[in-house]
């Protein structure tokens, strides 16, 4: 006789096949932008790594270095005995390029945010977040037990009239923002914002994975509009190559972080080899700002083609809003050898089902114009009964 957990997950598993919402893992091996899954080789456009540094052979001879000086792991939590010497030098590198007097390196983003936020906030305290924050600015969120607030993405107006009416009758305030929007590419506009956050005495974090290395000269979206949020969070796992997470901010900040932030206290600490690797990539930012400046470059030049509004970061969505017709389109572009994964909700709105294009260093010019040539003729073609936009809201 089945037993119920078996059946109730079946069930569960039967709905998200109906709504074509069910996922599956892939065995992907990665050879720069190119993948090998399934026995064939393809051209992915959907991987974080903006500046191709995961493969570097600088990011290399650093880990196996680390390896070889520290071991492969840390061996405990950083309070503990994890806290090898490569953590003082990447949070110094952090800081410097973040323009704060500290930074804190966390074990992933995701770790981070549901870190930070529980530690700063609580029951008595207020939130606003936009509508399209990370998954993970959600759950610290939540974690933090503190009244919630959402506004429309982007929307400083509606923000500002949340502000006068919740911040008031609350002890401490946080507003919570992607700096570059992982599903969409556009970007939050934190002047704006951080204006807001000093009329109302309330903090500003920026979570900024997706801007770091590609934005700004490499110090990312707030570098890039001159300003510096109370707390600036990302990752060492997308433009940086790497993994982990971090958070750069006042000195007293950090601090607290290392006293209070249960995700940091209690997971053991990176491995060297990550930490390494973390460092050479953000030497190799600083000295070679063509690299920089290339993935950008190659999101408009494909927003252009498709004669899409220009891309705000390397990020650029083709939204096709019903989930069947994104699973089509991937499928359509792998047949022609392209990797170009489907994003469905939860992860995006319902309705907003698309493709997510992601943009590296490593592509060709002409394989950037090749893939947009591909999706007017094969995805969008028979497609017109289907608004299809970027995030900017330009039809293709």
């Amino acid at each position: 006789m089945a037993r119920s957990l078996d059946l109730y997950t079946a069930e569960k598993l039967a709905a998200l096949d109906v709504q074509a919402l069910r996922r599956s893992l892939q065995d992907t091996a990665r050879e720069g932008v190119w993948i090998v899954r399934g026995g064939r080789r393809l051209l992915s456009f959907s991987c974080n790594d903006y500046l191709g540094l995961s493969v570097h052979p600088e990011l290399k001879v650093a880990a196996k270095a680390a390896i070889d000086r520290y071991g492969v792991g840390a061996g405990a939590s950083r309070l503990v005995t994890g806290n090898h010497p490569l953590y003082g030098v990447l949070e110094e590198r952090l800081a410097a390029i973040k323009k704060t007097d500290d930074a804190c390196v966390f074990g992933s983003g995701y770790l981070a945010n549901t870190g930070i936020i529980p530690s700063l906030i609580g029951g008595d305290d207020v939130i606003f977040a936009d509508a399209l924050c990370h998954s993970c600015l959600w759950a610290g969120a939540q974690l933090s037990q503190a009244q919630l607030h959402v506004f429309r993405h982007n929307d400083v107006t509606h923000l500002e009239e949340l502000l006068a009416r919740y911040r008031p009758s609350h002890a401490h305030a946080l507003i919570l923002t992607d700096g570059v929007f992982s599903m969409d590419g556009d970007l939050a506009p934190l002047p704006e914002l951080a204006r807001l956050a000093s009329g109302f005495d309330a903090w500003l974090m920026s979570d900024d994975a997706h801007g770091l290395g590609v934005l700004g000269a490499g110090a990312g979206s707030a570098a890039a509009m001159g300003v510096t949020p109370d707390l600036q969070m990302g990752t060492l796992s997308k433009a940086l190559g790497s993994y982990g997470g971090y958070l750069c901010a006042s000195r007293p900040v950090i601090e607290l972080m290392h006293t209070r932030a249960r995700t940091l206290i209690y997971s053991t600490g990176l491995p060297p080899a990550q930490i390494a690797a973390a460092i050479a990539a953000l030497d190799i930012i600083r000295r070679e700002p063509e690299r920089v400046a290339a993935p950008l470059a190659k999101a408009r030049a494909f927003t252009k083609a498709l004669g899409m509004a220009p891309a705000q970061s390397p990020i650029v969505p083709v939204v096709l809003g019903d989930e069947q017709a994104a699973l089509t389109a991937s499928s359509v572009l792998e047949e022609a050898g392209f990797a170009v994964v489907a994003i469905r909700p939860p992860t995006v709105p319902a309705g907003t089902a698309r493709l997510r294009i992601a943009f590296s260093a490593l592509h060709a010019d002409a394989d950037v114009l090749r893939l947009a040539e591909t999706i007017r003729t094969k995805v969008l073609h028979g497609a017109r009964s289907t608004t299809i936009v970027n995030a900017a809201g330009r039809s293709a």
